[in-house]
């Protein structure tokens, strides 16, 4: 280092001055604004990214709302349409279970006039079985009375005074 300094020229330090100054400009002229040009273009390219970067996020949230709204929609619209289907399907029932309690009725009202037909007509059987035989009986008890003549005036008095008594 002593070299240096004993070595030291006043012309070649005036010199290498110059010549660094004159670099500087040159490197102040051509250099210096295109590279911080491109580092304020880097700044602004970042800057926009992280401004995108939170519109992204605002815009998904955003989303995630709207599609958590439709989801609760659609669950609401799900179950109202449940919900209807249900009061159709008691509907539905209800008139089924009135519909067969009516054709029951109908029905049983048939049966019971059929039982009743039915009845009338044994009853209208069994009377003109029962006046059949009561005809047989009669005539078989008239030929035995009525073989003698005393019995002939008895009964014919007989059924005078009781149709003058009725």
């Amino acid at each position: 280092m002593e070299k240096l300094v004993n070595d030291f020229s006043l012309g070649l330090f005036f010199w290498m001055a110059i010549i660094l100054v004159v670099l500087i400009l040159l490197l102040v002229k051509f250099a210096w604004r295109p590279i911080m040009t491109a580092i304020a273009d880097r700044e602004a390219g970042i800057v926009n990214a992280l401004a995108a970067a939170e519109a992204a996020r605002k815009e998904m949230h955003n989303l995630q709302a709207d599609n958590q709204r439709i989801l609760n929609e659609a669950r609401a619209e799900r179950d109202a349409m449940i919900k209807e289907a249900r009061e159709i399907k008691d509907k539905m029932i209800a008139d089924a279970k009135a519909e067969a309690a009516v054709q029951g009725e109908k029905m049983i009202e048939q049966a019971k006039a059929a039982i009743a037909s039915e009845k009338n007509a044994a009853m209208a059987e069994l009377k003109n079985q029962v006046s059949g035989f009561s005809l047989e009986i009669a005539e078989k008890i008239l030929r035995n009375e009525l073989s003698n003549k005393e019995s002939q005036t008895s009964l014919v008095e007989k059924m005078l005074e009781d149709v003058k008594l009725n």
